[in-house]
């Protein structure tokens, strides 16, 4: 009686076992059915199991959970991909793009490691350290 009480305490805690246990304490969890719209900044760690609409920055580590979607580009510390993207992906150090993964956008990265089934279709480019992203220039206005 106790012992599968404390197995499925265990089990429902793993969704951030994936960032570390000493790091799950500054982690932000987007949920499965939210939507953000618009710009999205983090300082700390982020899982997303729901979806973006607009840009991705993130400070450290970026998981994207099965069913979740971005859409918009992405700038992360370290990323671990399981959901699908549509646009560019930055990834300072390390990105895994796990079975599920899907990204419709360049990808630029320091290490990249692909599972298999984990498709893109984009520019990929590997190696060194990943350029900063360079400042976005203002719309031009009409008059």
């Amino acid at each position: 009686m106790f012992g599968s009480s404390t197995k499925d305490s265990k089990s429902s805690s793993s969704t951030l076992a994936s960032l570390g246990d000493k790091d799950s304490a500054s982690t932000t969890v987007i949920a499965k059915g939210t939507t953000i719209e618009g710009k999205f900044a983090c300082g700390e760690n982020v899982r997303l199991d729901g979806a973006i609409h607009g840009e991705v920055k993130v400070d450290k580590r970026f998981v994207m959970g099965d069913g979740s979607y971005v859409q918009g580009n992405i700038v992360a510390l370290t990323a671990t991909i399981k959901g699908k993207i549509k646009g560019d992906i930055q990834v300072k150090e390390a990105l895994h793009l796990m079975d599920s993964a899907i990204i419709d956008g360049n990808i630029i990265a320091k290490t990249m490691v692909v599972d298999e089934g984990a498709r893109y279709n984009g520019a990929c480019r590997i190696g060194s350290a990943a350029p900063s992203p360079s400042p976005a220039t203002p719309a031009a206005t009409k008059d």
